[in-house]
């Protein structure tokens, strides 16, 4: 196995490991919101935006090579579009888990997150969609640990660290969703589904083209997931750690 396969395993697992443990950083569970979660949000934008968007603008090339007549216009924009689609999906997928919560609760269906966040879990039907939507997205981050762009340690190591932190935010809000269901069950799909996507990337090796709409799709579902959780008022989330978080990263990931 090659230095990068065996470096990739190892993040894969820590990925992994990461959905085991966060629910139980009780620290976490706080309100106004904990400063870590800020920070880890901040910096998963960060890592989107400073090195991730760039990484679309080289896979649109490979894109557009595969476009003729009058499909070209379209291939012009297809990662942008598909990025667009990954966050379309995952704010639908959340805006599901808010209304279920909100109708098992009792509570009006346009009430929004915070009544939704004072009843019930979302049920085991919303349940199931959501683990196999994250199970596909995380099998996608295991996957791309050993097939992207660069395809060195280095960057891989910063990719992984980006991501497990994500996986911090994501999980944090998983748990508000579905709360014991998903301490029980849903933890342990979502650290399976990334080592499935890593055995896939050792096995499966798709054209860049094919890649860079992954990548895409990603970008648009990270910050989706990060922005969700940051944003609402009822949050009260922490604006300076989440400044700090994505400032900090940004000045580290143009530094090197």
């Amino acid at each position: 196995m090659s230095g990068l396969a065996l470096a990739a395993l190892l993040a894969a697992t820590v990925l992994a490991a990461v959905h085991l443990l966060t629910p139980k950083l009780r620290f976490l569970d706080v309100t106004p919101r904990s400063i870590w979660l800020s920070l880890a949000g901040g910096v998963s934008v960060a890592y989107v935006f400073v090195h991730l968007l760039p990484e679309l603008a080289q896979a649109q090339e490979h894109v557009g090579k595969l476009a003729q007549g009058a499909v070209e216009l379209f291939a012009e924009r297809h990662v942008y579009l598909v990025a667009l689609l990954g966050l379309a999906v995952f704010y639908g997928l959340d805006r599901m888990a808010l209304t279920a919560r909100s109708r098992r609760a009792g509570a009006s269906v346009g009430g929004g997150r915070q009544e939704a966040e004072e009843g019930a879990d979302a049920g085991p039907a919303v349940f199931w969609v959501h683990m196999g939507s994250f199970a596909l997205y995380n099998a996608l981050i295991g996957y791309l640990l050993l097939h992207r762009e660069d395809g060195a340690v280095g960057p891989l190591l910063f990719f992984a660290f980006a991501m497990a932190l994500h996986f911090i935010v994501n999980d944090h809000g998983l748990a508000e969703h579905h709360k014991s269901l998903y301490r029980r069950v849903g933890r342990w799909i979502l650290a399976a589904a990334v080592l499935l996507g890593f055995a896939v990337g050792l096995t499966v090796e798709v054209s860049e083209a094919f890649v860079g709409v992954l990548i895409a799709f990603l970008a648009g579902g990270v910050i989706l997931n990060v922005l969700k959780e940051e944003v609402p008022s009822e949050r009260q989330s922490r604006f300076c750690a989440f400044a700090l978080g994505m400032g900090g990263y940004a000045a580290l990931l143009l530094a090197i």
